[in-house]
């Protein structure tokens, strides 16, 4: 299979072409190449009889060796006398039959439809910058009017973005135009800054305009031609390349464990992408064996949110375990079929050589890495647009303990999962659900699901796939045990951001009649969550639709409403911020106090925090020590979550700076509880209260 790469590489055109012809000056036209760099392309669309008009020839030595090979109808031409006059005689006594004239590119008076072809190395370059463009349109029109029927305009060119585009947009109705892009020419030192691939545009004249576009994209001199829809496609395509090149210089120029380049490999057919590649280089104290030059890492399928793999500190992390000098890290992408490892190796074997260390011996074997050998599983089951979010994902994978789990993962930002839960077999619940009376124990492996039809999986809801879950759950131990198994007056709890609804369905199910109200910003979400992470909602368990802030300062204003808990889990949209979770204005000084005046006297303020600016933390933590005269924070280990346990009363069981003497009783007493109460819940809990309130600390 063919694949095509795109990076995320940063190619600015005015600043990178600005240094190249500033620094190579007169010599920036040798960057073009030579007979030798060029002549597959060139044989590919020109041959020996046509006649062809070399444009711009300027003093290259081109024309004269394709001459020497067989090429006898070349017609050279230039606007400088002193170049046509030099050439003559240069090629009087060899090659009489070599011509070279001084004429404008732009008006020749040759007889139209008469070349079969015009080579141009460098003119159309060199005229762009004249005149607004105006000059080298001139030009083309000249050519296209001069070459027969069939006739091919062959220009080698560094295809700066004005460049092209012109070229393109000039011969895009009524030609075929193809664009080779060949291997960059390092012909300077090997630490130049530069890295520019040369491209050969290829435009064939039509007697008759096409119904369509014929608009394609060669990699080298024999790539198979990649078609694209539009023009603006065709120049991107072109930009992605210039940046490709790019960041396979800087990668070959030296390791980096701080700057970790990726790039996505993409299905030369389709366009769709394939793999994502990223490049992770040791740090340079870490010991290394010294012929662990390179490895490939592939990332078992559905596994490439997990921390390990998609987090920076994760892959840093991963290269020091693998021990290798530059590992990339290879993901691979939903909708996509892999036969297996070494289907997938032989794919990616000619691709990623290309990202070797610099110093890399030639005959090096390169190992593919894995987990346990295989591909993992991944099978995408729902899918959908959410007007707020944007389109989303709802798949299985199997995770590293051997387990299923269900994700749901928004593909504007797909690194993340949005939601998780476990899952288990349906028949297996069946089962288990008529031995509740037996003694439980822990779930192991082999209670996962098989790999049957999706009907048969279904949410373990005694499971809580994230910690932070797990202790705001552990963090009711604060209310009290008096509180918890009153069931006059049981738990109140209104939270705030619904996600796969696995930790409100958890306090249904598990905590004595305990009432959860979830306000739930998009609709999208709660269909999801009903329908795929096994959400229920009744007269306990309900949810409103709407912002979690217009719900929290409707509640203050009405008066009357009391919760034991507010729970705060939702994340922000914004990506520039230091902080992730929450919004900012979720953590307002004025809404903070609306919380306050919202919870009972025995009341809890549970906050998922997500902060990676510690300036921007500091200050969110002093406006809610600020609002709560008790602050405890558990931070969630391998993560950036911390959970912040707030309570109103700072009376006899909750002193400041001091974490209750009872706690851990009654974290013990909680835990028992949630035991008993699976007689009505349709599985077992599966959390340590005591070990989620082990690292609490006092803010």
């Amino acid at each position: 299979m063919s694949l095509l790469p795109r990076t995320a590489e940063e190619f600015s055109s005015a600043d990178y072409w600005e240094r190249f012809f500033r620094k190579r000056g007169e010599k920036a036209f040798e960057w073009y190449g030579d007979y030798n760099s060029l002549c597959g392309v060139l044989h590919k669309y020109i041959k020996p009889r046509d006649k062809v008009l070399v444009v711009g020839c300027g003093n290259s030595e081109l024309s004269e060796q394709l001459y020497d090979v067989g090429y006898r109808q070349l017609t050279n031409i230039d606007i400088s006398e002193t170049v046509v006059s030099h050439m003559n005689q240069r090629n009087a006594e060899h090659r009489p039959d070599l011509t070279f004239q001084q004429l404008d590119a732009t008006q020749t008076g040759f007889e139209s439809g008469s070349f079969q072809a015009a080579l141009d190395k460098g003119t159309l370059d060199a005229m762009a910058s004249e005149e607004d463009g105006a000059l080298a349109g001139r030009m083309l029109a000249e050519v296209g009017r001069v070459l027969a029927v069939g006739g091919r305009y062959v220009c080698v060119t560094l295809a700066q973005e004005h460049v092209i585009k012109l070229a393109v947009e000039h011969f895009a109705q009524g030609w075929a135009v193809r664009i080779h892009c060949l291997s960059g020419q390092q012909k300077e030192e090997s630490d130049s800054s530069f890295a520019l691939p040369v491209f050969v545009l290829v435009c064939t004249k039509f007697r008759q305009a096409p119904p369509f576009a014929v608009l394609e994209l060669c990699q080298g001199e024999d790539g198979a031609p990649t078609r694209l829809a539009s023009v603006p496609e065709l120049l991107s395509a072109v930009k992605e390349r210039q940046a490709y090149n790019l960041m396979l210089h800087k990668l070959r120029g030296g390791t980096d464990a701080g700057s970790t380049p990726s790039l996505t490999l993409c299905h030369a057919a389709t366009g769709r992408p394939r793999y994502t590649l990223t490049v992770q280089d040791s740090l340079p104290s870490a010991k290394l064996p010294r012929s662990n030059h390179f490895a490939i890492f592939i990332v078992p399928q559905g596994r490439e949110s997990d921390w390990l793999y998609g987090s920076a500190e994760g892959r840093i992390q991963l290269a020091s375990s693998a021990k290798f000098r530059r590992l990339v890290i290879v993901a691979m992408h939903r909708d996509q079929e892999y036969e297996d490892m070494q289907a997938v190796q032989s794919e990616l074997s000619p691709m990623v050589m290309e990202l070797a260390p610099p110093g890399m011996p030639a005959n090096q074997q390169v190992p593919f890495l894995s987990v346990g050998g295989d591909l993992g599983w991944r099978e995408v089951i729902g899918r959908g647009v959410s007007a707020l979010t944007g389109e989303y994902s709802v798949e299985d994978v199997r995770g590293e303990d051997g387990h299923l789990y269900r994700r749901l993962i928004f593909m504007n930002n797909s690194q993340l999962v949005q939601s998780e839960s476990r899952l288990r077999s349906a028949a297996t619940a069946s089962s288990a659900h008529k031995k509740k009376n037996k003694k439980k124990s822990k779930p192991s492996v082999s209670d996962a699901p098989a790999l049957t039809g999706v009907k048969d999986r279904i949410v373990d809801r005694g499971f809580l796939c994230c910690t932070h879950h797990e202790v705001m759950v552990a963090g009711l131990a604060m209310l009290g045990m008096d509180a918890i198994n009153n069931k006059d007056h049981p738990v109140s709890v209104l939270l705030v951001g619904l996600g796969g609804g696995g930790l409100p369905q958890f306090v249904h199910d598990f905590v004595p009649c305990a009432r959860v109200e979830v306000v739930e910003l998009d609709p999208a979400v709660l269909e999801v969550a009903q329908t795929w992470f096994g959400f229920q909602t009744d007269e306990r368990l309900n949810v409103t639709l709407g912002d979690g802030l217009e719900r929290i300062k409707t509640l203050a204003s009405e008066g009357g409403h009391s919760f034991d808990v507010i729970m705060f889990d939702v994340d922000s949209k914004d990506t520039t911020l230091g902080m992730s979770c929450p919004p900012p204005a979720f953590v307002e000084t004025s809404l903070l106090k609306k919380v306050y005046s919202l919870l009972t006297p025995r009341g809890l303020f549970m906050l998922n925090l997500v902060c990676r600016d510690s300036a921007l933390r500091k200050s969110v933590l002093e406006r809610v020590q600020a609002v709560f005269p008790c602050v405890f924070s558990r931070g969630i280990e391998g993560e950036v979550n911390e959970v912040l346990l707030c309570c109103r009363s700072s009376g006899e069981e909750h002193k400041p700076h001091t974490i209750p003497s009872t706690l851990q009783q009654t974290a013990r007493d909680l835990q028992k509880t949630l035991r008993a109460n699976t007689q009505t819940a349709p599985c077992v809990p599966q959390i340590d209260i005591t070990a989620m309130l082990n690292d609490l600390k006092v803010i």
